[in-house]
C-alpha cells in the first residue's frame, strides 16, 4: 500500500529538536567532506582578484585586467551547469579529478603568459579554459548535504551554513590573494589558487562515501530530467542573476566612492560591512526554526533586498552607505538560502548538483555583467551611478519572481513509499 509521507510530528510524538548548527554538524560523515570542501572552495574567491592584480602588474591597465577576469567569469558561468550535470550522471569524483587537473594547468598557463607579456588575445584564450574548469565545490557540498538531510528541517540549516561558508570564503580568499600578490610576488596569488585547487579538490574527491549516488540504468522507469527543464529552477536563475548584480555593482561602486572622497582604503571597510551583514543574517536564518514556507521567505527576503539596494545610489556619506550596505548584505542571505532550499523540493535527486551549479553560475554571470555596466556608468556619469545596477537588477528580478511565484511550488514528481521520516523512494507512475 502506498501512503504519503509527512515530516510533521504528530500531536503525541516528542517535539523535534531545534534544527541548529550543532545538530547539523553532528550529521554522520559531515566533517569528512566539510573540511576538504572548505579548502577546495577557497580558490574560487581568489581567482578574480589574483588575475586582476597580476594582469594589471604586467600590462599596466586595469581595463585589460578586468577584461581577462570577466572572460574567466563568463566562461565559468556558462560551463558550470554542464559540469554539474556530468557530476549528477557520472558521480562527483569522476568529474572533479580531471576538472582540477585541467584548471591547475590552465591557471599556470595563464600565469606564464602574463609574466611573458603575451598579447591580450592570448590571455583571453587562456582565460576561457581557466574559467570553464573552475571546480564547482560549493554546489557539490550542497548536493552532499541534500543527500544527508533530505526531507528534514535541517535542509534550511544546511543552506544557511553553506551561505555563511561562502561569505567567509569571499572574505578570506581575496585577503589571502592580495597579501600574496603584494607581499610575495604578483603571480603568487594564482600559483596559490592552483595549488589549493589541486590539493583540496583531490582530497574532496577522495571522500567517495558521502557523494550522492548515481542513478543506475536499472532504474530506467524514473525519468532523468535536466534541472533547467524545471520551471522553478528557471525562476530561481533570474533571482540569482539579480543577486549577482548586487555583488558586481557593489564591488565597482564602493571602490569608485572611496576614491571619489580621497579615501581608497575605505573600500575594504565598506565591502567588509556588506559581507558582515550577509554573514550575520545567514547565521540567524540557520538558527531559527521557521514555520513559513521557503517560497514565502524567498519573496520577503528578495523584496527587502530590492528595497535596500534601491537606496544605495542616493547615499552621499560613509556612514549612510555603510548602514545601507549592512542592510543589503542582511537581505541577500535570506534570498540565497531559501533559493537553495527550494532546490531540494523542486529538483529530482539525480539533477541537484546541476541545479546548484546553474544558480552559482547565474550569480557569476550577473556579477560579470554588473561589473562591466557599473564601471561604464561610473566613468560616464556621476560618482555613485554604478549603484543603479544593483537597484535595476534586483527590481527586475523581483518582478519576475513575483509574476512566476507559482512555479516555485514543490511539484508532485512521483508517488512515494513511506520509509520513515525524511526518507522517500520515488516510484515511477505509469
Amino acid at each position: 500500500m502506498v501512503s504519503a509521507v509527512t515530516n510533521e510530528p504528530s500531536k503525541n510524538s516528542p517535539e523535534i529538536p531545534r534544527p541548529g548548527y550543532g545538530r547539523l554538524l553532528r550529521t554522520p560523515g559531515a566533517w569528512t567532506f566539510l573540511l576538504p570542501g572548505f579548502a577546495a572552495r577557497q580558490p574560487f574567491a581568489m581567482l578574480t582578484i589574483s588575475i586582476v592584480l597580476l594582469v594589471q602588474h604586467t600590462t599596466g591597465s586595469y581595463g585589460a585586467a578586468g577584461a581577462v577576469a570577466a572572460v574567466t567569469g563568463v566562461s565559468m558561468a556558462l560551463f558550470a551547469p554542464y559540469s554539474g550535470r556530468l557530476a549528477d550522471r557520472l558521480g562527483q569524483r569522476a568529474v572533479l579529478i580531471p576538472g582540477v587537473l585541467v584548471h591547475t594547468l590552465s591557471v599556470l598557463t595563464l600565469t606564464g603568459l602574463a609574466l611573458a607579456d603575451a598579447p591580450l588575445w592570448a590571455l583571453f584564450a587562456a582565460a576561457v579554459p581557466t574559467g570553464a574548469s573552475v571546480p564547482q565545490i560549493g554546489p557539490m557540498v550542497r548536493a552532499r548535504w541534500a543527500t544527508k538531510v533530505q526531507g528534514t528541517p535541517l535542509m534550511t540549516t544546511a543552506a544557511a551554513f553553506e551561505s555563511v561558508t561562502d561569505e567567509l570564503t569571499f572574505v578570506v580568499g581575496p585577503l589571502l590573494a592580495t597579501a600574496l600578490c603584494t607581499a610575495v610576488d604578483p603571480a603568487a596569488g594564482l600559483v596559490a589558487e592552483a595549488s589549493l585547487t589541486l590539493v583540496g579538490g583531490v582530497l574532496f574527491a577522495a571522500q567517495k562515501g558521502t557523494q550522492p549516488r548515481v542513478s543506475s540504468r536499472g532504474h530506467a522507469r524514473v525519468e532523468h530530467v535536466s534541472a533547467l527543464r524545471v520551471p522553478g529552477v528557471r525562476v530561481l536563475i533570474v533571482a540569482f542573476l539579480g543577486i549577482g548584480a548586487v555583488f558586481g555593482g557593489m564591488q565597482v561602486s564602493l571602490t569608485a566612492f572611496a576614491e571619489s572622497i580621497g579615501e581608497p582604503g575605505l573600500n575594504g571597510v565598506l565591502y567588509g560591512t556588506f559581507a558582515a551583514g550577509n554573514m550575520i543574517s545567514g547565521i540567524a536564518c540557520g538558527a531559527i526554526a521557521w514555520k513559513s514556507a521557503p517560497q514565502q521567505r524567498l519573496l520577503v527576503g528578495y523584496a527587502a533586498l530590492a528595497l535596500t539596494a534601491s537606496g544605495l545610489w542616493a547615499a552621499h556619506s560613509v556612514l549612510v552607505l555603510a548602514g545601507l550596505g549592512l542592510l543589503v548584505g542582511m537581505s541577500i542571505a535570506p534570498a540565497l538560502i531559501n533559493g537553495y532550499t527550494l532546490v531540494d523540493g523542486l529538483v529530482p535527486a539525480g539533477a541537484r548538483t546541476e541545479a546548484f551549479t546553474w544558480l552559482t553560475g547565474a550569480v557569476a554571470l550577473g556579477q560579470a555583467a554588473a561589473v562591466t555596466v557599473a564601471g561604464q556608468l561610473e566613468d560616464r556619469f556621476w560618482d555613485g551611478a554604478g549603484f543603479l545596477v544593483p537597484m535595476g537588477g534586483t527590481l527586475l528580478a523581483l518582478g519576475t519572481v513575483l509574476a512566476l511565484r507559482s512555479r516555485l511550488s514543490t511539484p508532485s514528481r512521483a508517488r512515494t513509499v513511506a520509509r520513515g521520516v525524511g526518507h522517500r523512494t520515488p516510484v515511477a507512475v505509469d
